[in-house]
């Protein structure tokens, strides 16, 4: 169950992925990710349903902390934190 909304989370940078379907959120999350500097921490908007599963397996598999994940209406806001 994601966490309630919370208004006090830093981060460096924001990717707006709102509009986009599966699989081009993670694609642009990925090319994003490789522009940032290990700690930076990034916010990303999403809308696309399967973007929860897709973004969450993307963290996991590439060491990236997800920080915060929070349902806000009918979109997906995730806080990331790159790791390495």
């Amino acid at each position: 169950m994601p966490a309630e909304k919370k208004e006090n989370i830093e981060y460096d940078e924001e990717l707006d992925t709102r509009g986009l379907f599966c699989p081009e959120p993670l694609f642009e999350v990925r090319n994003f990710a490789e522009t940032l500097d290990i700690g930076q921490c990034f916010k990303v908007l999403a809308d696309d349903p399967a973007a929860e599963e897709d973004l969450t397996r993307w963290a996991k598999k590439t060491d990236t902390e997800l920080v915060e994940f929070v349902k806000d209406g009918d979109d997906l806001i995730f806080y990331f934190k790159k790791r390495k």
